[in-house]
């Protein structure tokens, strides 16, 4: 297996674990957030929809600078139920395995830079720069299961079974 197709793997296994936290987002409480200091659950919860676009960037952008100096030029539209994160999800989770079929191995361990007013942050092989992506991903959706369990909502089978859900996956 080469590393295109192991990161492609990865993909499909984390979107198919994401749409199963993003199946329980309950309506009405993007703004909840369990402390002060935290963020507010419908931007985490956009996050996990999301992150499959930063992929498709690292493939198709050879740098991204994540606070540019003339302003930001994404703006992270909102969602307001499950069905609309999931869609977000698999529009994401579309993109990235666009920019992987036209990728190759050699493109893959290429340099990537990442960016923040001009300034390089972090700077690695295209590969683990989306390594860390999908780590990061994993991340943002166990915070999100935390999210879920603070509100009531059901927690689902991720890694294995949950409280809530008895599966293994």
């Amino acid at each position: 297996m080469n590393i295109k197709e192991y990161l492609l793997a990865e993909l499909n296994r984390e979107v198919d674990r994401s749409r199963r936290a993003l199946e329980q987002v309950p309506e009405g409480k993007s703004d909840w957030k369990p402390h002060e200091k935290s963020m507010a659950f419908g931007y985490l919860a956009n996050m996990v929809a999301t992150i499959p676009m930063w992929i498709t960037m690292q493939i198709d952008q050879n740098e991204l600078d994540i606070a540019p100096k003339d302003g930001q030029k994404f703006e992270m539209k909102p969602h307001h139920n499950s069905a609309e994160y999931v869609a977000a999800l698999d529009q994401a989770a579309a993109g990235a395995r666009k920019a992987f079929e036209k990728s190759s191995d050699e493109d893959l361990h290429a340099n990537w830079q990442l960016k923040a007013g001009g300034t390089v942050v972090a700077e690695a092989p295209r590969y683990e720069m989306i390594q860390d992506t999908l780590g990061h991903w994993a991340h943002h959706r166990g915070q999100m299961t935390v999210y879920l369990r603070l509100m009531g909502a059901k927690v689902p089978a991720i890694y294995g079974p949950s409280a809530d859900d008895k599966e293994f996956r």
